[in-house]
């Protein structure tokens, strides 16, 4: 294999926002088409580690995959797929348990983070990183791209990884985490310090929503905390964390250097001026979205077919991997 392979996944688990967007799903589409080939794998089997609706969870999965064609994400350049269908990694997951100390699930940050605000957890909830090192490993995934909350991940799917290669011989290429632009990172708009989050119920009203309609994305936009000065520039003064997050959007959209953005607002007194150009500029961006995803869910028979052309591309990768693996272990 000389081609560069990158996988990504994302979970069903919420309407996306403006967040997911411009953190994660804006950088893959800007990175297709340049001599690599994209995995993006929307991961409805890791969905299921906190039991869901089962209904919810169809109809939350066929909606994130209609954002994300429509966000851009090409089935002619990328491998678009849904994880359960592609049984492989359901397999591959069982085989990889059997090479993975227990210890090793347990000190993730996030599983001892979880299971202390749960009543009750599913052995799924401390084996989900298993499931997560097939999901990647599969494919010989040269590249992950991640938040910075993601890096101890791809780190546990090097180490599944290499101590498969050393039990069983050379079989896994040895992922690498490429941490996503930080300037890209959206904070919620009513509580600066913590980032823009899908779990919609915990958000009280500082989320913008890639099917909210314009004029909700300003009202959004025009309520943004900001701070009792005047003074639009970037700072490091946690004060400032709300006119830092607004700031933060305009660049990310615009493309413009800290200096050129400041320069934009430069003599203008109060924030009201900062939030109408935001809003105007974030509305320019969703409102193209929102229309194209409007057309792939109201035609349900194209969606299946370019899902139908990803789960094809993938098992051609995944099963033969999963066959090697089985050979190797010594199953007949």
């Amino acid at each position: 294999m000389s081609e560069i392979r990158v996988f990504s996944g994302i979970q069903p688990s919420g309407e996306m926002h403006l967040g997911n967007y411009l953190g994660a799903v804006r950088q893959w589409v800007e990175n297709q088409g340049k001599g690599k080939q994209n995995f993006y794998c929307i991961v409805d089997l890791h969905a299921h580690t906190i039991l869901r609706d089962s209904q919810e969870l169809r109809d939350n999965t066929r909606s994130l995959a209609a954002m994300l064609f429509a966000c851009g994400l090409d089935p002619n350049i990328s491998t678009i797929f849904i994880q359960s269908q592609v049984r492989a990694h359901a397999e591959a997951c069982w085989l990889l348990n059997c090479v993975t100390p227990l210890g090793w699930l347990e000190r993730m940050t996030q599983y001892k983070d979880k299971k202390d605000k749960l009543n009750s957890i599913s052995a799924a909830l401390l084996d989900y990183p298993v499931l997560q090192a097939g999901d990647i490993i599969l494919y010989d995934a040269n590249e992950v791209p991640i938040g910075e909350d993601q890096k101890q991940h791809v780190e546990l799917s090097r180490d599944i990884a290499q101590r498969f290669n050393n039990l069983f011989g050379e079989t896994f290429v040895l992922p690498e985490p490429v941490v996503l632009d930080i300037g890209a990172r959206v904070m919620n708009l009513s509580n600066p310090l913590s980032k823009m989050s899908k779990s919609f119920e915990e958000n009280d009203g500082g989320v913008v929503g890639l099917l909210d309609s314009d004029a909700e994305i300003i009202k959004t936009i025009k309520r943004a905390v900001t701070d009792s000065s005047n003074e639009i520039k970037f700072s490091e003064d946690k004060d400032k964390a709300g006119v830092n997050n607004l700031l933060g959007i305009y660049k990310v959209i615009t493309g413009k250097s800290v200096e050129n953005v400041e320069k934009d607002f430069e003599g203008t007194k109060g924030y009201g001026v900062l939030k109408e150009k935001v809003g105007e500029i974030v509305v320019d961006t969703i409102s193209p979205i929102r229309a194209k995803y409007q057309e792939f869910i109201s035609d349900p028979s194209e969606l299946d077919r370019l899902l139908v052309i990803g789960a094809e591309n993938a098992r051609s990768i995944s099963e033969p991997k999963v066959m090697e693996m089985k050979n190797k272990m010594g199953f007949i």
